[in-house]
Order: structure tokens, then C-alpha cells, then sequence
């Protein structure tokens, strides 16, 4: 089991994190100690990649843990605790990009024994689903962000529009 711990100046507050499995997908990050909103909970740190360096790395593989900065040009390839948040439709944390830095922060308390969670906001992955298993009320369904999903929908309907021969409610006729 893999421990780490955080030292926040101010409070002087120790706070305990530990990877261990999660219902939400294989390995997950939780919390021994409560955690208080606004608190910095991780950084996600890793090598920093162009796009196209992490494309190629990264082709043939099912799992990645990279995060896009900025307009996504860079991206950090996660090797610390933070690579081990899982995504959530309903997250107890969210990101924040400070001076190129990448900060998990709470966006709510957190008591202790809780997974750590943010919402992935995913806005590139070609043709995959990135289907979401965090199990929230209001689940999307996907790690990908609202907008992101919504730019989907509206690309499939132009293509179906814009298909030859296919219109929307025609019916091909049954072959005999």
C-alpha cells in the first residue's frame, strides 16, 4: 500500500493519503484524515509531453494518466498520488492550473476514509467512449466534460444529416 503525507504550513494539519481499490475503477486515492473545503489535497505532477509526443507514447495503450495544460498542447504524464484520482460526475475535488502547476483541491469537505474524486472534464480521446463508472445520481455516463459531450451529439447529428442516402426517420426499404 502506497502512503503519502501532505504538511500544510498554515494549520500544520497532517493529512494521509492511500491507494487502495475503488468501486469506481481499479485503484483509487482516499483520505485518513478529514479534509476541509478549499484544502489542497495533491499535486498532480509526471514528465511533460507535447501532444504529439504523448500520442505516439501512448497509441497503443487502454490506460493513460496524462493531463492537458492550458489549451492542451502540453501534457503532464502522471507518476504521483494524484494519478490514482479517480473520475466523478458528482467530485468532493476539482483542478486548478497555478504558474504551470496542476493542484487537486477540495471543493467540499472530505471525511476521512472518503475516495478522492474530480471530474476528468475529458476533451480528447478519438472515437472512445471513456465510459464513466462512478455510480453519482447525475452520472453523464462518460468522463467526458458536458461541452465536450454536447459537441459530440451535434457532430453525429451533422453526420447523419449529411450522410448520402440516410435521412433522418427514412426508412430503407426491406430487401426481398
Amino acid at each position: 500500500m502506497q502512503i503519502i503525507h501532505l504538511l500544510k504550513k498554515a494549520s500544520h494539519i497532517r493529512m494521509t493519503l492511500i491507494i487502495r481499490s475503488s468501486a469506481i475503477h481499479a485503484a483509487g486515492c482516499y483520505t485518513t484524515t478529514a479534509i476541509r473545503k478549499g484544502a489542497r489535497v495533491a499535486e498532480y505532477t509526471g514528465h511533460r509531453l507535447n501532444k504529439a509526443e504523448a500520442d505516439a507514447a501512448y497509441e497503443a495503450s487502454p490506460i493513460t494518466y496524462l493531463f492537458g495544460l492550458g489549451d492542451g498542447s502540453v501534457v503532464i504524464d502522471g507518476h504521483s498520488m494524484a494519478m490514482f484520482i479517480n473520475h466523478s460526475c458528482d467530485a468532493n475535488c476539482e483542478t486548478s492550473e497555478v504558474n504551470g502547476r496542476v493542484w487537486i483541491k477540495a471543493v467540499r469537505s472530505i471525511a476521512a476514509g472518503e475516495e478522492i474524486t474530480y471530474d476528468y472534464c475529458l476533451y480528447d480521446g478519438g472515437d472512445d467512449e471513456a465510459t464513466c463508472n462512478c455510480g453519482a445520481k447525475k452520472c453523464r455516463g462518460t468522463m467526458y466534460s458536458a461541452e465536450e459531450v454536447k459537441r459530440r451529439k451535434a457532430a453525429a447529428k451533422k453526420a447523419l444529416k449529411e450522410a448520402p442516402g440516410k435521412k433522418r426517420g427514412q426508412k430503407v426499404p426491406a430487401k426481398k
